[in-house]
């Protein structure tokens, strides 16, 4: 079977995964449910012929899934239902259909699946040199435009990070209130 249906099913079985951890009331198994959807990104990586990737986020997913279980697995948490006033609900969905129609739009411009983005290559090699002053095509392509995906994923990292410590301050907090 070529790669497209394969990636097709696994990304129907993440949304499938992203749906039940949702709809799941016991938070054990919507955390063993949401690392299950990691694992299919994993899966959608080594398909995509990116086997380091693969091998990222199959140890990220693992690690994250067992601290996730560590933190809740003696926590006795009530799931409730969200009374939602249609003014927000409306919001929200005009919120969501103008992504939807911007993703449209962006995603129009991408080559089929398979074909790279040759523009791209070409301007990194045709203004590589004169852009950077590197002699080296490789290094200044790494060195220069490559620092943005590597700021983007410290970004990333550092809004992990201080969502993590907002969440643990706050259960701190209640802690030392209760006592």
């Amino acid at each position: 079977m070529p790669v497209d249906i394969w990636l097709y099913f696994i990304l129907g079985f993440m949304i499938i995964g992203s749906i039940a951890s949702l709809e799941i009331k016991n938070i054990l198994s919507s955390i063993i449910t949401i690392g299950v959807v990691g694992l299919g990104l994993s899966l959608a990586f080594l398909f995509l012929g990116a086997p380091d990737l693969a091998l990222v986020q199959f140890v990220f997913e693992i690690l994250c899934v067992i601290i996730l279980i560590r933190a809740f697995a003696k926590r006795s948490i009530e799931v409730r239902a969200l009374r939602r006033d249609v003014p927000e609900t409306i919001v929200a969905i005009i919120i969501l259909l103008s992504i939807f129609v911007l993703s449209i739009f962006a995603l129009a411009d991408l080559p089929s699946f398979g074909k790279p983005i040759v523009r791209v290559a070409e301007r990194y090699l045709a203004n590589a040199g004169a852009e950077t002053g590197s002699q080296n095509i490789v290094t200044s392509v790494i060195l220069n435009y490559r620092i943005y995906d590597t700021l983007g994923e410290v970004t990333v990292l550092f809004t992990a990070i201080l969502g993590s410590f907002t969440v643990l301050r706050k259960l701190g907090r209640k802690k030392r209130h209760a006592e």
